[in-house]
């Protein structure tokens, strides 16, 4: 499963509700990017979320 190596952030899943309420499930997918960063000190590609990114939880290796 697809995973945020930062914050944790997984698929979550529920239901799509149509106009007429017939449901059927669904899934909300993170929007996550592999990228290379510094791990302890040394350069190395993780999965982060976007909003790790943005907030700068993630130092980018040049």
């Amino acid at each position: 499963m697809a995973k945020c190596e930062i914050c944790g952030k997984t698929v979550h899943s529920g239901m799509s509700v149509s106009h007429s309420h017939i449901r059927t499930k669904r899934q909300w997918k993170p929007n996550l990017q592999t990228v290379h960063a510094v791990v302890d000190g040394t350069p190395k590609k993780v999965t982060a979320c976007t909003r790790c990114l943005r907030s700068g939880k993630v130092q980018r290796a040049n």
